[in-house]
Formats: structure tokens, C-alpha cells, sequence
């Protein structure tokens, strides 16, 4: 006769609230902060910063460097840097720009406005971009050349690369097609935002609930079922209030007129309509979720965290570390020829200064979020949440009146400060990754 433990799927007896809800205390530090420099610079500000209009900027502003941030989370797990992401960004956004103005107008004759200039334009940036990265990672992998010497060299290299491309000039308007993935000129509107929204809402419950139900199923504790309606209730509620305020942002007058223009329609009077979820954003909506599942459901996500955790015995265990490498700085690769799209779509054009010191804001952003620069941990909501407290407060201090070189002062100390409090956190919880 087998016995069974009665407490093997009994929820266990949390000492607090939080503890109950089993959240990351780092992750509610970052919330935390975050709302405080929402607030103060609101208050600095007269209330200008959490209006609407300023939320649905900082979101886009946001995105791009959003975007390469989950990307470096799995370079620094596994105990590299990567310093040329914002050169691999102005590189293939050049590629973009000339393949849209020049390459296929030459080539093959298609013109701005073809419905195939887009797509042939987005790809070629996405395979330079994965090229590119994977011959740093065989660079590094294979050659054993230190990441930060590869991507010193590659900061020098394609930034002067993409220069090379278009002779120093900007080249633009891109196509209006492609520009839909900036932000401002394109985006879901409020019907289709809040259909978005109830599908978020519905996939995050049902996350809950199978997690709850594979918990049951193997006889691992659970938390209590008034800890899951609290937080089936929290990301309602985030959702929720998300689309209502990118719904608030109302498209103006004059550019509402345009659109009814453009469509052979004439507008009626008194007509309102907000802009919703910027397209940009859900790319990184999109981009968070599969790096996310690559992380914690697949197999190259164990190892990515297996080899930043302990090489040597990643090594031992059989993981084949030098294409590891190669794939990590190829995902990176893909990452920064993504950010291409949403930074150039999003100014229309593509400039020479595109992309510059991005570098030091993914690497802020990752590191902020929670990512150890010593390897093995590391999150990808967490390195988002860095970038947008990141974005928060250059925008809070451009609106506040701080000059840009205070502004980095500030970023500087931000960032020390960041990883200051994370080697305290580590000491006191005795996380020694």
C-alpha cells in the first residue's frame, strides 16, 4: 500500500502577502522605483509627465532599446558584453534605407510604395544583422578572442560601415509602409486595442491556471487560491489600465482629417478617435514572450544559463560552449536588425547618428533589470523594466529642462548605483550567481 503525503499539493504557509504571491522582491524594487520617478517628474512638471500623450512617446522611445535589451540579457548570462549594438543597429538600418531607396529601385525597379519594398527591405536587415552577429560569436566562440575586443572592434567597424553605405547622408523618406512599425504612424487604434487587450487578459488567466493545474499534477506546492485571484486581478488591471491610457492619446484634428482624405471619406463632425498600441510595442510584447519561452522552455535556454552559471562544468556536462556563443550573438545579431526597423521607421528616415550610445543603454537596461554581470541570472521582463526606467528618466529630466550632459551624469550614477544594490541583495539573500 503506497502512501501519499497529505501536503504534497497543500499550499505552503506564506510568512507574508508578497511571499504568498511568490513575486521577485527585485522585480517589485523596479515597480516601485519606477513609480516614483513617474511621480516626481509629474510633479516637476506640473503633471505633464503621466499625461497620455508623454505615456504613448515614452513607450515608443522605449521600444527600440527595449527590443536589443532581452537579447543582451543572454550575452551577459553567459558572462559576455556586447559594446557594438548600437553600430550593428545604425548598419542595418543603412542596409534597410539603401535597400528601399537605391538597391531595389535600381535593381529590380521597384519604387517607394511597392507592397514588396517592405518586406524585401526587413529581411535583408535581418540577415545582416544574423551574419553579423554570428561572426562575433565564432569570433569569440571559436578564436577565444575576448567578447569585449570583438565588439570594441565591431563598435568601430560598423558604425564607419554604415556611414560607408550612405556616404554620410540621410536617406529617407523610407517607405510608408515600412514606417507603420515606428509608432506614431502606425498603430492599432481603439477598437483593435482593447480586442488585444481581452486576449492578453485571457492568455495571462489561462497561464495562471495551467500553471496552478502541471503544480497539482506533479504534487508540487501551490500557492493559495486567493493569492492566484490576486494576481489574476493584478494583470487585469495592468492590461487594462495599459490600453486605456494609449487609448486617451487623441489623434489630432488635422491629421484625423488626413486620414478620411486619404481614404476618399469625408470626416464627421465632432468625430474623436485615440492612436492605441503602437505597432513597435507590440513587437516587444511579441519579442519579450519568445525570449521568455526560449529561456525557461528550451533547450538552448538551459544552456545559455548553464554555461553563464558554471562553464567548466557546462563543458563536462557535454554542452558544446563555442556554438553556444555563436548562436547567443546571432540572436543579438537579429535583435539590434529589429530595433533598426522601430528606431528608423519610427524618425522615417534613416540618420548617421542613428543608434549612437545605445550601446551603454542596453547594457544599462539589462543590468538594471536584474541581469548579474557575473552570469547565470537574469530576466527578460527585467531587463524591459530597466530600459523603460531608463527612458523615464531621460525624458523626465528633457521635460524638467536638464541639459543631455547632466542627463548622462545622471544615467551614470544610476547604473552603479543598480549594481551596488544588486551586489547587496546577493550578499543578504546568499545568491551567489
Amino acid at each position: 500500500m503506497s502512501e501519499t503525503s497529505p501536503t504534497a499539493t497543500a499550499p505552503a504557509k506564506p510568512r507574508n502577502f508578497f511571499a504568498a504571491l511568490e513575486i521577485d522582491t527585485r522585480l517589485l524594487g523596479m515597480i516601485g522605483a519606477f513609480i516614483v520617478i513617474c511621480l516626481i517628474f509629474n510633479f516637476l512638471t506640473d503633471g505633464r509627465f503621466m499625461t497620455p500623450r508623454n505615456l504613448f512617446n515614452l513607450t515608443i522611445q522605449t521600444a527600440s532599446v527595449a527590443i536589443m535589451a532581452t537579447g543582451m540579457v543572454f550575452v551577459i548570462v553567459t558572462r559576455n558584453i556586447d559594446l557594438s549594438v548600437g553600430s550593428l543597429l545604425a548598419t542595418c538600418s543603412a542596409i534597410m534605407a539603401m535597400t528601399q531607396t537605391h538597391f531595389l529601385p535600381d535593381l529590380l525597379g521597384l519604387d517607394l510604395g511597392s507592397p514588396a519594398i517592405m518586406p524585401i527591405a526587413i529581411l535583408v536587415g535581418i540577415v545582416s544583422g544574423l551574419v553579423i552577429g554570428a561572426l562575433h560569436g565564432w569570433l569569440i566562440g571559436y578564436l577565444t578572442i575576448p567578447a569585449f575586443i570583438v565588439t570594441l572592434g565591431g563598435y568601430l567597424v560598423w558604425r564607419n560601415v554604415a556611414w560607408h553605405l550612405t556616404h554620410g547622408q540621410t536617406i529617407g523618406p523610407l517607405d510608408e509602409t515600412f514606417q507603420l512599425f515606428g509608432g506614431i504612424n502606425g498603430t492599432l487604434g481603439e477598437t483593435w486595442s482593447w480586442v488585444f487587450g481581452a486576449v492578453a487578459i485571457a492568455g495571462s488567466l489561462y497561464g495562471l491556471y495551467r500553471s496552478r493545474r502541471n503544480r497539482l499534477a506533479h504534487e508540487f506546492p501551490v500557492k493559495p487560491l486567493w493569492a492566484e485571484l490576486v494576481l489574476g486581478a493584478i494583470f487585469t488591471g495592468a492590461i487594462l489600465g495599459f490600453v486605456a491610457i494609449l487609448n486617451a492619446y487623441e489623434i489630432p484634428v488635422a491629421r484625423l482629417k488626413r486620414i478620411y482624405e486619404a481614404r476618399g471619406e469625408v470626416m464627421p463632425e465632432g468625430i474623436s478617435a485615440g492612436y492605441g498600441i503602437p505597432i513597435s510595442v507590440l513587437i516587444l510584447i511579441l519579442i519579450a514572450i519568445i525570449m521568455t519561452l526560449v529561456a525557461r522552455r528550451t533547450r538552448l535556454g538551459r544552456y545559455i544559463f548553464a554555461a553563464g552559471g558554471n562553464p567548466e562544468a557546462a563543458e563536462l556536462a557535454g554542452i558544446n560552449t563555442r556554438l553556444l556563443m555563436v548562436k547567443v550573438f546571432a540572436i543579438m545579431g537579429v535583435l539590434c536588425a529589429i530595433s533598426a526597423v522601430v528606431a528608423s521607421s519610427r524618425q522615417t528616415f534613416h540618420s548617421n547618428d542613428i543608434g549612437t550610445l545605445d550601446e551603454l543603454r542596453v547594457i544599462a537596461a539589462a543590468v538594471i533589470g536584474g541581469t548579474a554581470l557575473s552570469g547565470g541570472l537574469g530576466t527578460i521582463y527585467g531587463a524591459i523594466l530597466g530600459a523603460l526606467i531608463m527612458q523615464s528618466l531621460q525624458s523626465g529630466m528633457a521635460m524638467v529642462g536638464v541639459d543631455a550632459p547632466y542627463q548622462n551624469i545622471v544615467v551614470g550614477i544610476v547604473l552603479v548605483l543598480a549594481v551596488f544594490i544588486d551586489i547587496v541583495y546577493r550578499r543578504r539573500t546568499g545568491d551567489k550567481t
